[in-house]
């Protein structure tokens, strides 16, 4: 598939480059798509009637993994027995893991972002069975300087304690950090702190492209 040039990536070539910014990136439904249903339904044994009902019991306790305070074992033998599957721990890190897909046109921005020495951090609500493995499993994690990521600092998103972190740690200004997230509360959360944000939705890239070059020839 041909990808066009969007208005962010045209101007990389043309324009002076513009102040160095930092920007703060979610993972999820921005750098990579996801999809934990179909997964986790290759785990539940056949014939069972309530399979979405089961997936959708596990998925309700992600956070508690995702904020470090359940560990990977724990949590991947008690979801077995959720989904009623006999597989082993290790089969079911691997179909927690084979979720993403990759957004081509978003890395292209990174890529872009990267060569114009903008900083770039991670601020995921992640857990320790994708991690380490997402940044092994998509090398281009390494544009990525530093990783805030919630099951590490015991603080998911919204939480305003995790923003908190990531400007005291990384001696953040907001108001010349730029906040990528597809969830409209955790849009919300940074703008409270005060970063320049953009709520990112997958099926409209370009729109996010034209505001990104706004804000950075604004200064």
């Amino acid at each position: 598939m041909t990808t066009h040039a969007t208005p962010f990536m045209q101007q990389g070539s043309r324009n002076p480059p513009s102040r160095t910014k930092t920007f703060l990136f979610d993972i999820g439904h921005v750098l990579l798509d996801f999809d934990f249903e179909s997964s986790l339904a290759r785990l539940i044994p056949s014939r069972t009637d309530d399979a979405h009902e089961r997936i959708r019991s596990v998925l309700h306790r992600k956070d508690a993994l995702e904020s470090g305070q359940i560990d990977p074992a724990g949590f991947a033998d008690w979801a077995l027995s959720i989904l009623g599957s006999n597989a082993p721990r290790e089969q079911f890190y691997q179909a927690w893991q084979q979720i993403f897909t990759h957004n081509a046109s978003m890395w292209q921005c990174v890529r872009q972002l990267a060569a114009d020495n903008h900083n770039l951090i991670l601020i995921s609500n992640i857990n320790a069975i994708h991690c380490p493995w997402i940044f092994t499993a998509y090398p281009e994690f390494a544009f990525f300087k530093h990783r805030i990521l919630s099951f590490e600092v015991g603080s998911l998103k919204p939480e305003l304690a995790i923003y908190h972190y990531a400007i005291n740690t990384y001696r953040l200004n907001p108001a010349e950090t730029i906040y990528i997230d597809d969830q409209p509360q955790n849009i919300a959360a940074g703008q409270q702190m005060g970063f320049l944000c953009w709520q990112y939705d997958l099926n409209h890239h370009q729109a996010f492209e034209v505001w990104l070059q706004k804000t950075l020839a604004a200064g």
